[in-house]
């Protein structure tokens, strides 16, 4: 009873200091501070989940991971059986267990699942849904004062990249954390390294290789009973609409990296090639299974961006940057960062798992009332990878200012279980820029 009166106290503490800061918000928000009231009317931030395949549970489990007041308390997405299958294996975490509280009544199924975990009564969403879906569940979310997680990339086309950004400034007034997926900006070598290549290490940045060779992935066969909404939505990584092609939905992290090591300038134009060489058949969709892409920068740097999804080629994902005085190298292989030249280093020390060190960051933000905003290079980085795209799909040379003007809006006009017209595979030299 001693222990009840004092918890009680406690809470009634926490909820008249979160009333002042409630009071001062127009004040606080104006220095990007998050106010620090949440919903469960303590210090527990409560998390809502949207999209539930293997990134959301590994997201809700890391969400969960990051600190003891933290509890999952509603989930959503447009399949039952995933959404249960999250649930079991979350529950499942030794350890976890107590964190995990979602009744039926917070579980939510379908298109709209996203409206339903956002008005649940959560602090928190973590939007780990296909790409497509990203720009309309993050404005939902701000608007309604979430703080976000959104896994990458943010957007599939450019229209969608603008929405991200003009729902990332609407955060910062609302004093509310945007977190994205770019995990590899919270990768401690790689955090080390672009620090060095930034205060000269390499000298002048002059070239930047990224390259993304893998094999291929998972496929789902079509079942009977399946509408093309259902199929699509199933293979949502061979769909332009849904994933952006592979060089925007895994790529996306080197390209992000490149980004970064350039201060976050990007190029003025781009020109490549790509097309499907293995991956012929209906069953993969729209999407290449190859890109080749070259940006130039205003002042004559260049990124050769390549990426590759075969069977039975030699794989490699990794980032090559050269300067006039060095080189540097980064990978996620063991000693995979380092720097060659003059100022020769490599990193040596222990780094904690880069997923676990995002939602480690953005839930100390949120309590610190310095919320984290990685709006502009999340939407911007996600943009850099659509050029290239457009640069593969057309055959042509598209600028920045092309890309980031274009009006061309992927997906259907409304979301339903039925017919879905399946997207005709891009054609260089035929398929036209919009």
């Amino acid at each position: 009873m001693a222990n009840e009166k004092i918890e009680a106290a406690s809470r009634r503490i926490f909820i008249k200091t979160a009333a002042v800061a409630s009071a001062s918000a127009a004040a606080v928000n104006s220095l990007g501070f998050a106010p620090s009231v949440f919903a469960a009317g303590d210090d527990t931030i409560r998390v809502g989940l949207i999209g539930c395949g293997g990134r959301g549970t590994g997201a809700a489990s890391q969400a969960l991971a990051s600190e003891s007041r933290v509890k999952l308390v509603s989930m959503g997405d447009v399949f039952e059986d995933r959404l249960q299958s999250s649930l079991k294996s979350l529950k499942s975490i030794e350890g976890m267990e107590h964190k995990v509280e979602v009744p039926v009544d917070k579980q939510y199924v379908g298109f709209d699942a996203y409206k339903k975990v956002i008005a649940s009564g959560v602090d928190v969403v973590l939007l780990t849904t296909p790409p497509h879906f990203r720009p309309m569940h993050m404005q939902a979310a701000v608007e309604a004062g979430k703080h976000v997680f959104a896994e990458k990339p943010c957007a599939v086309d450019a229209p969608g990249v603008h929405s991200v950004l003009r729902t990332c400034e609407e955060a910062k007034k609302k004093g509310l954390a945007v977190v994205s997926g770019l995990c590899l900006r919270y990768h401690a070598p790689y955090r080390e390294a672009i620090r060095k290549i930034h205060d000269g290490a390499i000298g002048g940045v002059r070239t930047l290789l990224a390259n993304d060779y893998r094999g291929p992935i998972w496929i789902k066969p079509r079942q009977p009973d399946w509408t093309d909404m259902h199929w699509q939505m199933q293979n949502w990584y061979y769909f332009t609409w849904l994933s952006g092609d592979f060089n925007v939905e895994q790529h996306v992290h080197n390209l992000d990296v490149c980004a970064w090591a350039m201060k976050d300038k990007y190029p003025v134009k781009a020109i490549g090639m790509g097309g499907r060489e293995v991956r012929k058949g209906p069953e993969y969709g729209n999407i290449f299974d190859h890109h080749s892409v070259v940006y130039e920068y205003e002042d004559g740097a260049r990124l050769v961006s390549n990426t590759r999804q075969m069977k039975g080629c030699k794989g490699d994902i990794s980032v090559n940057i050269l300067g006039n005085k060095g080189s540097a190298i980064l990978t996620e292989r063991t000693n995979g960062v380092r720097i060659s030249g003059a100022n020769e280093w490599s990193f040596a020390g222990e780094a904690k798992n880069l997923y676990q060190v995002e939602h480690d960051e953005l839930f100390a933000s949120i309590r610190a009332g310095k919320p984290l905003n990685n709006g502009e290079y999340m939407a911007k980085s996600t943009l850099l990878a659509i050029m290239g795209r457009m640069a593969t799909y057309t055959g042509q040379e598209i600028t920045w200012d092309m890309a980031w003007n274009s009006k061309e809006k992927l997906g259907p006009t409304k979301y339903e279980w039925g017919p879905v017209p399946v997207p005709q595979v891009s054609v260089p030299g035929v398929t036209k820029f919009v």
